[in-house]
């Protein structure tokens, strides 16, 4: 019993002491590379937000009558954000997705200002209009707006040798005539405006009868026709547009259903004259599908006269079915136009030879009705 040795409450060997002092230092390490770790990995949290230990509170390591805290279990939200920084990276797991489309940006609002500022500038006057009474603006938001359904989804317009239209200066292009309702010349004014690279635009000349109707006349004046005379034409093409003619006039227009696709006489060739005068090369421009959206079986001439038209149309569903038969057929067109003839290599006093102005005429002719042959053979049917 004397030989034996008491050891104080509380005290242990040194060499526990020693190896308890290794281990506590070993721990700290490690927790303080995993706390570093930690803080790598996630944005550090602000001073308030982190707790302070407690003075009062007791120390967490293991010892007589004391009991190491049991770790808390991580929350579903908390193993998918590891998850995430695991597979993307710490970096991408906080990082902004890409920016939600506000309502502001959406194209039908646009829409909206564009129209409300459109029909602003008519209420105030602020839109130009030419010597012609050509509105541009109105022409191209407002009239062929209302023209391409029928083009695109209608009569389904395909177009070719759009390129032979030059991308400046003027031109004068002469095509074929036809369909008893001038629709043809409609079609043809899409078919440039939406389909040539430069954004050309073509201004038509229309016969007098145009602009002795109304609504049609201010309609016609704002998208550009102007009269079909000499004059009006070199206006024109002195300022560089493209001017387009139908030299058949009336009689191609309302010509019967068995003449169709033969061109008839092309006046005095007076376009030809002014392209010579002006040195601006001519388009042909052959046109397929409007000969039968009116198949004209018959002419009533009386009612004509009556009623001041050149012709008055009876088709298989007018005047039978009243208007519903002035509804046209939805025939598949096709517009092609023709490699340019140039008239510029010609000397100014040409424009008064009518040899050459003869000549001129029918070769533009004979182009047109040989295109119109060879696209009537490569069409599959009238309607597809």
């Amino acid at each position: 019993m004397a030989d034996a040795k008491v050891i104080p409450f509380g005290e242990e060997p040194r060499s526990r002491r020693a190896g308890r002092r290794a281990q506590g230092r070993g721990s700290k390490s490690s927790s303080a590379a995993a706390s570093s770790a930690a803080s790598s990995a996630s944005e550090p949290a602000s001073p308030s937000s982190s707790p302070s230990p407690s003075p009062s509170e007791p120390p967490s390591g293991p010892g007589p009558g004391r009991h190491s805290l049991a770790s808390v279990p991580e929350q579903p939200d908390a193993v998918e954000d590891r998850m995430a920084d695991e597979k993307h990276g710490p970096n991408d797991a906080h990082a902004p997705g890409p920016e939600a489309p506000r309502p502001g940006d959406s194209s039908w609002d646009r829409r909206l200002a564009e129209g409300l500022a459109f029909l602003r500038r008519r209420v105030t006057g602020d839109y130009e209009v030419d010597e012609f009474g050509y509105d541009k603006e109105l022409t191209d938001q407002v009239l062929m707006s209302l023209i391409r359904p029928l083009y695109e989804n209608y009569f389904r317009v395909e177009v070719k040798g759009i390129e032979n239209i030059p991308s400046d200066g003027g031109a004068l292009v002469v095509s074929n005539h036809s369909g008893t309702l001038p629709l043809d010349g409609l079609m043809m004014q899409v078919a440039v405006h939406d389909n040539h690279p430069a954004g050309r635009h073509l201004r038509l000349l229309a016969a007098d009868l145009v602009f002795m109707l109304p609504v049609v006349n201010e309609l016609a004046r704002k998208a550009g026709h102007t009269l079909a005379c000499a004059e009006d034409a070199e206006r024109l093409l002195e300022r560089g547009e493209i001017v387009g003619v139908m030299p058949e006039g009336f009689k191609g227009l309302g010509k019967p259903f068995g003449e169709r696709y033969k061109l008839q006489r092309f006046g005095r060739g007076g376009f030809v004259s002014t392209a010579l005068r002006h040195g601006v090369p001519i388009v042909p421009c052959s046109i397929v599908g409007a000969e039968e959206i009116y198949p004209m079986i018959g002419n009533s001439k009386t009612l004509a006269r009556l009623l001041g038209f050149p012709y008055f149309p009876i088709t298989p569903t007018f005047p039978w079915l009243g208007p519903l038969g002035a509804l046209p057929l939805p025939t598949k067109w096709t517009i092609q136009f023709g490699e340019p003839i140039p008239t510029d290599g010609y000397p100014p006093e040409a424009a008064e030879d009518p040899m050459l102005m003869f000549n001129l005429t029918d070769q533009v002719r004979e182009q047109i009705q040989h295109t119109l042959y060879k696209l009537l053979v490569q069409r599959r049917s009238v309607f597809f």
